[in-house]
């Protein structure tokens, strides 16, 4: 890959991949530094023959792991935060039809961090519960609980934010 592809591969990739790390790990300057070195990564590495569609899902898949490693080496990743609350079904009632998605973001980001992560993997970035499990070696029964209270006290949070 010449200078010139390499600068334009990064032009064309790096605010994606920045964004998922910025989600992640929800410091910027900690989201550069992942995101330079999932480039390194692949410059060093090299994906050759892939579509431009399989690099990009490298890339990301790549960033995604680097963000897990990086919250768990500070000891803020999926293990901490794991909360007991009752396994009785919380009422759900419908949310009003306006809310905005600034709001939910920025009730997302208020969430603890195994939760919001959780949350942004499967909404956002469109993972299923088997590639979260592969890449962050926890259990998919686990990963769905996760899901369904980090869901829960989403809703929870947008109806305090309402009333």
């Amino acid at each position: 890959m010449t200078r010139q592809e390499a600068t334009e591969f990064y032009r064309s990739h790096s605010k994606a991949v920045y964004n998922t790390a910025l989600r992640i790990v929800r410091d910027p300057e900690e989201a550069e530094e992942i995101m330079q070195d999932t480039f390194m990564k692949y410059f060093t590495k090299g994906v050759p023959g892939l579509s431009e569609a399989r690099k990009a899902a490298w890339l990301r898949t790549t960033c995604i792991r680097m963000g897990i490693d990086f919250l768990r080496r500070r000891k803020k990743g999926l293990e901490l935060f794991v909360e007991r609350i009752p396994d009785e079904a919380e009422d759900e009632e419908e949310l009003p039809e306006s809310i905005d998605v600034m709001r939910i973001r920025t009730a997302m980001e208020r969430l603890p961090h195994p939760y919001s992560l959780i949350l942004d993997l499967i909404l956002i970035e469109g993972m299923d519960y088997a590639g979260i499990a592969r890449l962050t070696g926890q259990k998919e029964a686990t990963l769905r609980s996760w899901y369904s209270r980090g869901r829960a006290k989403l809703i929870k949070e947008l109806k305090t934010e309402t009333i």
